[in-house]
């Protein structure tokens, strides 16, 4: 797999809603199968079908997460030496009188 460079503040968000996702979001969405388990028929309980459907999504961004995550190559962007204007670059936009700086994000920024 290709590594992809990304930002240590990128990089930091990622692990970030990976440890939540983890560590709060999946557990929730377990007992929330488990209470509507209780209800009994589950060919027919709405509740049941949500939170199995929430499992999905939540079991899917994490798999997401973790392939990003293990292909991140972390830029340090104060170490960003060109005179190219690329990902990670924080650069200068002006006219007379007036500036802006902006930073050039990668897609998982």
């Amino acid at each position: 797999m290709d590594k992809i460079p990304i930002t240590n503040i990128g990089f930091e968000k990622l692990e970030e809603e990976l440890k939540i996702l983890k560590s709060i979001e999946r557990p929730t969405v377990i007992k929330s199968i488990a209470e509507a388990r209780e209800h009994g028929d589950l060919s027919e309980n709405a509740e049941y079908h949500a939170a199995k459907e929430k499992q999905s999504f939540i079991e899917g961004r994490i798999a997401d997460l973790e392939n990003k995550i293990s292909r991140a190559e972390v830029i340090i962007t104060k170490k960003l030496k060109s005179n190219k204007v690329i990902f990670g670059a924080t650069v200068t936009l002006g006219e007379v009188g007036k500036k802006k700086q902006i930073s050039i994000p990668n897609c998982w920024n």
